[in-house]
C-alpha cells in the first residue's frame, strides 16, 4: 500500500472523483490481499440482498398471477355474501358468537330474484363443502366441492373435456349428478371413461354418503390456483342439501353482469332488490355484503405487504451481519495502514479526503455483496419459475432497493472506521510500527 502515499489523492484541492477512483482501487487491492476476510463480509451482505430480491420476485409473480386469475374469471363479477369476509373483526361481547351471526343467510329465492334483474347475466348459487369420492376401491379424500346451480361455468374459466354440465332440471330435482376435475378423473378412473360411472360421495362428520353419477369432466384454465386445487367437484346445490346434508350457513350468490352494463350499476340493482326483500328501512345498514374482486385483491395486497415486511426484517439480519463484518475489516484496515495514513496527511491529504477514501472502500465491499446477492436472487427466482406456475419476475424497484440497502449498509457501518482513520494525528501515525 506504500504507493498510495504519492497518489493524486494526497495533494490539496484534489476533487472527490479522483479520490473515489483511488478508493475503489485500494478497496479492490485490500480484497485481493484479504480474500477470506473480505469474502465473509461480502457473503453476509449478499445473503440479505438475495432474500430481498427473491421475495420481491415471488410476491410480484404471485400478485400478477392472482390478478390474472381474477381478470380471466371476470373483473366485473362480484359475490353476494352473508358478511364481508375481508372486513372481519374479532369482537368479544360475551355471547361467543361472531358479530355477523345474527345476519340472515342468503336464500335460493334471493338468488333466483337476482337472476331476473335487467343487468344480470347469471346469478349462481354457491357454497363450498369438502367431500371424499370413491370408485371401486379407489378413494380420494379432501376433495374441494362446490354446490352450485347450472350456471357455474359462467364464473369458472375452463372447458369440459368429457361429458356435459348438469342441467337446470337436474338442479330442481336434486339429482345425484357430479362434475369432476380432470386430475380427479385420472386418479379415480385411470384410462376408463368416467362419464356415466357412479361414484360414492361422502361428506360430514356423520359419514353421510350417496351414489352420484359422473356427467362431466372439467379442466380449469391454467393459473396460479390450478395446481393448488387439482381435485375438485361440482354438484347441484339442491343435491348437496338433500343428499349430503350440507350446511347452507355460507350460502352465496356469484353474480355475472351483462356485457355493456357497468358493474357498479348492477351492484346498485342487487343492493336495492335485497334491501326491499328484507324490508330494510332507509337508515338501516345492509345485513348482507357485496364482495368485489378488487376487495379480494386489496386483501391479498395487505397480506403480501405484511409478509414482505417480515421478510425485509429477516433479510436485515443478513445485512447486519455484513455490516458488522464491514466494521471489522475496515478497523483492521485502518490499523494496518496507520503509517500510510500518516504519510498521506503529511503530504497534504485533508481529513475529508481520508474519510471519503475509507467510506468508498466500505461501499465497494457492500456493493460487491449486493451484486452477488442480486445474482443469487435472480437464480432463485428462475428456479421457482421453472418448477412452479409462479412467474417470479424481479421488479426494477427491488434491484434499486437492494443496491441502495447494500450501499447504505457500507456507508453506515464504514463510518466509524473512516472517522477513526481521518482523526489520526499524522505525527503519531508516522511513528506507528
Amino acid at each position: 500500500m506504500s504507493d498510495s502515499a504519492g497518489s493524486p489523492g494526497g495533494g490539496k484541492g484534489v476533487g472527490l472523483l479522483p479520490t473515489l477512483g483511488e478508493g475503489i482501487r485500494i478497496a479492490l487491492s485490500a480484497i485481493r490481499e484479504n480474500k477470506i476476510r473480505a469474502g465473509l463480509t461480502i457473503l453476509g451482505v449478499a445473503i440479505g440482498v438475495a432474500v430481498v430480491v427473491t421475495m420481491a420476485a415471488l410476491i410480484t409473480g404471485i400478485r400478477s398471477s392472482v390478478l390474472e386469475a381474477f381478470e380471466s374469471a371476470g373483473a366485473e363479477n362480484f359475490v353476494v355474501t352473508r358478511f364481508d369476509m375481508t372486513n372481519v373483526r374479532i369482537v368479544h361481547d360475551g355471547s361467543g358468537r361472531p358479530p355477523w351471526w345474527d345476519k340472515p343467510k342468503i336464500s335460493p329465492l334471493e338468488a333466483e330474484r337476482i337472476s331476473r334483474l335487467e343487468g344480470v347475466k347469471e346469478a349462481v348459487v354457491d357454497f363450498d363443502l369438502t367431500v371424499a369420492i370413491a370408485f371401486e376401491g379407489r378413494r380420494v379424500s379432501g376433495v374441494n366441492s362446490s354446490a352450485s346451480t347450472a350456471g357455474w361455468p359462467q364464473y369458472t374459466v375452463g372447458d369440459f373435456v368429457a361429458g356435459r354440465n348438469f342441467l337446470p332440471a337436474e338442479v330442481e330435482q336434486a339429482r345425484a349428478v357430479v362434475v369432476i376435475s380432470r386430475p380427479l378423473a385420472e386418479e379415480l378412473f385411470g384410462a376408463l371413461d368416467p362419464v356415466g360411472k357412479r361414484v360414492r360421495v361422502s361428506s360430514g362428520r356423520r359419514g353421510v354418503n350417496e351414489l352420484f353419477t359422473v356427467v362431466g369432466v372439467f379442466e380449469i384454465a391454467e393459473n396460479v390456483f390450478s395446481d393448488v386445487v387439482r381435485h375438485f367437484s361440482v354438484v347441484p346445490y339442491t343435491a348437496a342439501l338433500k343428499r349430503l346434508k350440507a350446511n347452507d350457513m355460507f350460502f352465496q350468490v356469484l353474480v355475472v353482469p351483462r356485457e355493456g352494463v357497468a358493474d357498479i350499476e348492477v351492484q346498485d340493482q342487487v343492493i336495492s332488490l335485497l334491501r326491499t326483500m328484507r324490508g330494510l328501512g332507509p337508515k338501516e345498514e345492509n345485513n348482507f355484503a357485496i364482495l368485489r374482486s378488487g376487495q379480494l385483491v386489496d386483501l391479498f395486497n395487505q397480506l403480501t405487504g405484511v409478509f414482505f415486511i417480515v421478510m425485509l426484517a429477516l433479510s436485515s439480519v443478513g445485512l447486519m451481519v455484513g455490516g458488522v463484518g464491514v466494521i471489522g475489516i475496515m478497523l483492521i484496515s485502518v490499523t494496518e495502514r496507520t503509517r500510510e495514513i500518516g504519510v498521506r496527511k503529511a503530504v497534504g491529504a485533508t481529513r475529508r479526503e481520508i474519510l471519503w477514501q475509507f467510506l468508498v472502500e466500505a461501499g465497494v465491499l457492500t456493493l460487491l455483496g449486493g451484486a452477488l446477492g442480486m445474482l443469487v436472487g435472480a437464480l432463485a427466482a428462475k428456479g421457482v419459475e421453472s418448477v412452479t406456475p409462479i412467474p417470479a419476475a424481479i421488479p426494477l424497484w427491488s434491484v434499486a432497493a437492494a443496491l441502495a440497502m447494500a450501499l447504505l449498509t457500507g456507508m453506515l457501518f464504514g463510518l466509524l472506521p473512516a472517522v477513526r482513520a481521518s482523526s489520526l494525528d499524522p505525527v503519531v501515525a508516522l511513528r506507528y510500527e
